[in-house]
């Protein structure tokens, strides 16, 4: 164990709330291949100036992405939209002076018929993790509501790592929430994750408490099957073992049913990975992509189901050692699916890519950039349009960070 923790505390490769763990032993995936740069087609984005915290999502066989701009004290949500290769004009959603600004913890994205969602983090309370999830809705060029609470608590504590989705008339999102961690009873302190419909006018709806105690910090993930909605994250075993293994939950007969476990990793962590999993959905079929490093070995592992999320296949791991996660995964149109991950490559951290099918057996993995392990390089983001993919993330030069994009076919 003490060589475990000295490796990953020199190359930085893990960050965590109140501990950073994970060595990886060797495993047996064939090695990368490098995407050539001929098939790589570098993506112009609009982003200007200080920018990161990409968000992507393909609606429609569109384009959609949502950035974070830096102007002195001043932090800037915009967006814009890709269509035949061309950039919709940037509009500024929101923006303010009084951000939680984190590079896990971004704003989420999600776009239906003409109406984007996206959210900001407002600082609520003097606590470092004070602070409210203001959501905001654009159609056209026009901002329909601002800065509006998802959350109707009103305790100044920690509400964020919001996923949303498109859904019927309006969207559903979900997130972390931190009412019950202001407890006098230390006992009782505990991150719950909830979820709602948000409708196209901006009212919240079905508000309901779906896992009472969760991990603290890591991303979730939503998903619409043909059953409805279904939730992905980093669950909290309710004893001191403190196992955070990733769990599901799934609307069921009109109601959230019990959470239940994608795999059972066993994973023992005394703190916050902030490190969550990856989701996609294709009518029946779902496909969830985590990061673990039970057993002293951090890798990547992918697993599908084609009952929405009821039942899952065995978990293929697709890293090569030593992983850093930070995944995301996408359905290709023949039910395979395109995952992504940081892992370790020489002296430096790559992005890589592969392509995992329903049976089990995947392609080689690709390397599609060199980028850094530092928090600031935030998660990568990948969409899929047909055949092709396009891959966002934030490229750091000293204290100055920009927006790299590229696309290639499959």
């Amino acid at each position: 164990m003490g060589k475990f923790l000295y490796l990953l505390l020199i190359i930085v490769i893990l960050t965590s709330c109140k501990k950073q763990i994970g060595e990886s032993e060797e495993s047996s995936v064939k090695s990368s291949e490098i995407v050539p740069e001929s098939r790589l087609k570098t993506i112009e984005n609009p982003s200007k100036g200080k920018a990161h915290l990409p968000r992507l999502v393909t609606q429609n066989d569109v384009l959609h992405m949502s950035w974070v701009e830096q102007e002195d004290s001043l932090t800037i949500l915009k967006y814009a939209s890709f269509t035949n290769d061309k950039w919709s004009a940037p509009q500024t959603i929101t923006s303010g002076s009084d951000w939680f600004v984190n590079w896990a913890d971004f704003p989420a994205l999600a776009v239906n018929g003409e109406t984007v969602l996206t959210n900001i983090l407002q600082k609520s309370a003097k606590g470092t993790y004070d602070y409210d999830v203001r959501l905001n809705l654009l159609s056209g060029d026009k901002i329909v509501k601002s800065n509006f609470l998802l959350h109707t608590d009103g305790v100044p504590a920690e509400h964020g790592f919001v996923s949303m989705k498109p859904y019927d008339d309006g969207f559903y999102a979900t997130w972390l929430d931190g009412r019950h961690t202001k407890n006098e009873n230390e006992e009782l302190n505990q991150m719950s994750l909830r979820a709602a419909i948000v409708g196209l006018d901006g009212t919240i709806r079905e508000d309901a408490e779906i896992d009472a105690r969760v991990c603290d910090c890591c991303n979730t993930a939503i998903g619409i099957t043909y059953n409805g909605p279904v939730v992905v994250y980093r669950d909290r075993s309710e004893d001191a073992e403190e196992i955070r293994d990733t769990y599901i939950v799934r609307w069921e007969d009109g109601a959230w049913g019990l959470p239940t476990a994608v795999y059972h990793d066993q994973w023992k962590l005394n703190g916050c990975p902030v490190n969550g999993p990856a989701l996609d959905t294709k009518e029946e079929n779902v496909v969830i992509t985590w990061f673990t490093a039970s057993n002293d070995t951090p890798r990547v592992l992918v697993t599908f189901s084609k009952d929405n999320g009821a039942t899952f296949g065995d978990p293929v791991r697709v890293d090569a050692g030593m992983a850093i996660g930070r995944v995301d995964t996408s359905f290709l149109n023949d039910g395979s699916a395109l995952v992504s991950w940081l892992e370790p490559k020489e002296k430096a951290v790559v992005l890589q890519m592969v392509r995992v099918y329903q049976d089990g057996h995947k392609d080689a993995p690709m390397t599609i950039t060199t980028t850094s392990a530092q928090r600031a390089s935030g998660f990568p983001q990948m969409e899929t349009i047909d055949d092709t993919v396009y891959v966002a993330w934030t490229d750091l030069q000293g204290d100055a960070s920009q927006i790299e994009m590229v696309s290639f076919k499959l």
